[in-house]
């Protein structure tokens, strides 16, 4: 026991820091399904490890599904406990649905003479700033950062997390426009290992370049290493990727701006994932 203990503290040692950050991700039951009276079940996480809930359930008030002829409706039978969410989705159309947690919410840092004054005595020069705030709402800023607040930074975020999942014979996956997002040039839902597959990053409905999109097949729980795939958007924001293998992967890419939509706010903060399912050949 105590050898294999020695081993995994090795093995932990070794893997990339990017491996212990936490990822959002939702997973489907199934990405292609067909006939009648059709469901998935979505899980959907915060996790250190792919796609292993071992953090936190993912909240799910602003997930929406949008349906191939451009509807959208909320997710049924909602539920979560302390690692995971899980909800069902019902496949009425055929074509590709489009299963997205998309939120928008401010966070705000700011001093205060006591952090200045602590900063000062401070050997390094460094403290805590006065405060912090995640997760608010323009209205609410006003209330919630104090009189005595100096130096406040306010930053607009705006993440997208989403999967697709494809009744039938697959349909158009159209572009919202808004936020970072994947542009499918390949069909998400026609991924296969050891061919090549091309998307497009958008920002607010234009190419997004020179962004790096990060790829890594789940199941790192079970292996040493990530195993990442880094590639870079053109121009034109279209990038390339040839799958290793069968399985689940979780695309990331982010990005910053200062097109906010809120007066306060001087940055945007633009995130987004996907989970991709590759099939065998």
């Amino acid at each position: 026991m105590k050898r294999t203990t020695l081993a995994l503290a090795a093995a932990l040692c070794l893997l990339p820091l990017t491996s212990m950050a936490h990822k959002q991700w939702m997973v489907p039951s199934a990405t292609v399904v067909a006939g009648n009276n059709a469901w998935v079940t979505v899980d959907a996480a915060i996790s250190n490890q792919l796609y292993y809930p071992d953090h936190f359930a993912m909240q799910l008030d602003n997930v929406t599904i949008t349906a191939p002829d451009g509807s959208t409706f909320r997710p049924e039978n909602p539920a979560s406990g302390k690692y995971r969410s899980v909800f069902d989705v019902p496949l009425k159309q055929d074509g590709t649905y489009r299963i997205a947690n998309v939120n928008a919410a401010l966070s705000a840092r700011w001093d205060t003479p006591e952090s200045i004054a602590a900063a000062k005595a401070a050997k390094d020069g460094k403290a805590p700033p006065g405060g912090f705030l995640r997760g608010v709402k323009a209205e609410e800023l006003a209330t919630k950062i104090p009189n005595n607040a100096l130096n406040v930074q306010v930053t607009e975020g705006n993440g997208r997390v989403e999967t697709f999942v494809t009744h039938g014979a697959p349909s158009t996956v159209a572009p919202v426009g808004k936020g970072l997002e994947l542009a499918p040039i390949t069909h998400p839902n026609d991924l296969f290992a050891g061919e090549e597959a091309s998307f497009k990053l958008l920002v607010d409905g234009k190419p997004a370049a020179g962004l790096e999109v990060e790829i890594i097949r789940g199941g790192t729980r079970y292996r040493n290493a990530q195993d990442e795939i880094k590639v870079t958007t053109a121009a034109d924001g279209s990038f390339k990727v040839t799958w290793p293998e069968a399985g689940m992967y979780w695309l990331e890419a982010s990005t910053t701006d200062k097109n906010t939509s809120v007066p306060q706010a001087k940055q945007r903060r633009l995130s987004y994932v996907a989970t991709l399912e590759v099939l065998p050949q």
